[in-house]
Parts: C-alpha cells; structure tokens; sequence
C-alpha cells in the first residue's frame, strides 16, 4: 500500500468508522509516523495539526481506537480506518464527533448471522444444530421452515408479543439455514425486495422471468 503523504504537506485525512456499527466516529490527520505507530501498537494514532505533535486517541481519557483494518482510497492520499472504539469518541464525551449515537441498527447482524451459518456450512462441525440441519438436508430444513412458520401465526393470532417475537426469530434463522443451503443469502431476498419497492417495478414480468428460470 504506497500512501501518498506529499500532497497535503506530508499529511493524510483519516476517517475513522466503527468497524461493528460501520457509523463514522472523527476525522484526523496522520503522517508517515503516526501511521507507522497505529500499525506498530494497534492504538490509533494522529499528528495534531495544533500542537504540532503525535497524539494517540485514549492516552490521557483511556478512550483507545483499537484498530481492526486500514484501507487506502483510490487516489492513495485517504485512509479509512476502522476500529473498536472504547468509550466515546469525543472530546466533549459524545460518541462521535458529530454528536450521534454511536448505536447498532440491528438489521447489521442479519448479515453478521449470515456469513455465520455460511462458515458452518463451510466448516461443518461436530455438535453443532447448524451442521445438523445441513446434514438433514433441504427436504428437512424446508419443512422445519414450515413448522416455525406455523409457530409464529398461532403466536400472532392467540400468544403474546414476546413470545411471537421468539417464534419469528426461530422462522427467520432456519430461513437464513435454508437459503444457504440453495447458495443464497438474506441479501438476495433484500435486493428483492428493494425492486419491489421501485414504483416502476412490474410484477408480471418479474414472475415471467421467474418462472423461466425455473424450466
């Protein structure tokens, strides 16, 4: 990775993300020395532009950018760095340094729960529910769908809320089984869904081209 220091005087903007909620947390500025030293210690590490020095985020709070990742944009003189932030971002003690929640939408995890039975499916380990569904095969994990389908409309119909909250989240998960089983993943029944949501969307040429590809 060949960083282009020289364009900015020896510097480079860096955009810190989370690596877990993937919001973006500050913006700094390193030199080929605080890059070396995020790389040597794992702490993110910057050249303050003021003091005209290195300053490692969290040395005087304790609130450490641990770093997981760090990427060069296509013109070699940005970085995007991803890290565990511990505590706030902020001076001011707020998570990021515009003010927002640093806060996890949870729909990031179905992707996260994804390439989790897809590594099973991989690895295929003993013990595990996930590699005995995928033993049982298709025929069975789709009629398991079928049974958790059904678990969560007599929930809706005479449980509670909670307890319909539970069910789905048993339909859903051998769902994801399912599809992976077939070589998809959830992101395809999301892209589809997107289409749907396109007001020029047309249903019947999407069934058409469906039902093609089935024959």
């Amino acid at each position: 990775m060949k960083i282009d220091f020289e364009k900015m005087g020896g510097l480079v903007p860096a955009i810190i993300q989370d690596a877990t909620t993937k919001n973006v947390l500050m913006l700094g500025f390193m030199n080929e020395e605080a890059y070396q030293k995020t790389i040597d210690t794992k702490h993110v590490t910057f050249w303050s532009r003021t003091r005209q020095t290195l300053w490692t985020k969290g040395e005087t709070s304790g609130h450490f950018l641990h770093l997981v990742s760090l990427q060069i944009d296509c013109d070699n003189d940005t970085l995007l760095v991803k890290v565990n932030p511990i505590g706030p971002t902020c001076h001011t003690g707020t998570d990021t340094c515009w003010g927002e929640d640093n806060d996890m939408n949870p729909l990031l995890f179905l992707t996260e729960l994804q390439d989790f039975i897809n590594k099973r499916k991989e690895e295929m380990p003993d013990g595990s529910y996930t590699t005995k569904l995928f033993h049982d095969g298709v025929n069975k994990i789709a009629q398991k769908v079928g049974e958790e389908a059904l678990e969560t409309v007599i929930e809706a119909t005479n449980g509670t809320k909670d307890h319909l909250v539970y069910e789905a989240s048993d339909l859903l998960y051998h769902l994801l089984v399912l599809l992976t089983e077939k070589g998809l993943r959830i992101e395809d029944v999301a892209s589809e869904l997107q289409q749907r949501h396109d007001p020029n969307w047309d249903k019947k040429r999407r069934e058409a081209k469906a039902s093609g590809a089935m024959k």
